[in-house]
């Protein structure tokens, strides 16, 4: 299967956006975080599986699950995945748990819109907020692309420290501070475990 990089990541998302027009679909309006979201901003450079719905946003009720997906937005990523040889689940909601664990506060009004044509808009998450999502995610499922995604996107201290304190606000168990600190010490962040 083929992995999206910077140039067919746009190309898959203008085909679904097509696949959406000609089935005459309701305008899908999408939060996509994780590596998809990193490349399309030009924070990083690689490629990735797939990509990751984390919301949808309503008008009204600002950010609102995205599952289940909507039968012409499932039917519209499966014709892309057979186009353009991309796995299956492509398009998918994996990180849509996250909405209802919190966001960093003013994460909605630090999003960036992208429309591709007139029935899909993609949001994307500020830098500031990729660096909290992504710091969680290193705590969550470990160092790997998520630590490599975190050092490209070059955090300063102050950025550091506040994804750390958010961080902390997603686990209640006691050894949690705990691993936080131990994280950011391999992280090379040793120094800022006295300040949250």
């Amino acid at each position: 299967m083929k992995q999206l990089s910077a140039e067919n990541l746009e190309q898959a998302l203008s085909a679904l956006a097509a696949f959406l027009e000609d089935a005459g679909a309701p305008r899908e309006t999408l939060v996509v975080i994780g590596g998809s979201a990193l490349i399309s901003l030009g924070l990083i450079f690689r490629t990735t599986k797939d990509v990751d719905i984390m919301a949808g946003v309503d008008s009204e009720r600002g950010l609102v699950d995205p599952r289940p997906m909507s039968d012409a937005l499932r039917t519209a990523a499966e014709g892309v995945a057979r186009e353009m040889h991309l796995a299956p689940h492509w398009l998918n909601t994996g990180p849509a748990d996250q909405v209802l664990a919190g966001l960093p506060d003013g994460f909605l009004e630090r999003l960036t819109r992208r429309d591709y044509g007139p029935a899909l808009t993609i949001w994307l998450p500020s830098r500031f907020d990729l660096i909290h999502l992504k710091l969680f995610a290193i705590m969550d499922q470990g160092r790997g692309r998520h630590a490599q995604d975190f050092a490209a996107l070059q955090p300063t201290d102050d950025e550091v420290l506040a994804a750390a304190r958010w961080v902390l606000t997603q686990d209640g168990g006691e050894p949690f501070p705990l691993i936080v600190r131990t994280a950011l010490t391999d992280l090379g962040y040793g120094h800022l475990v006295t300040q949250f």
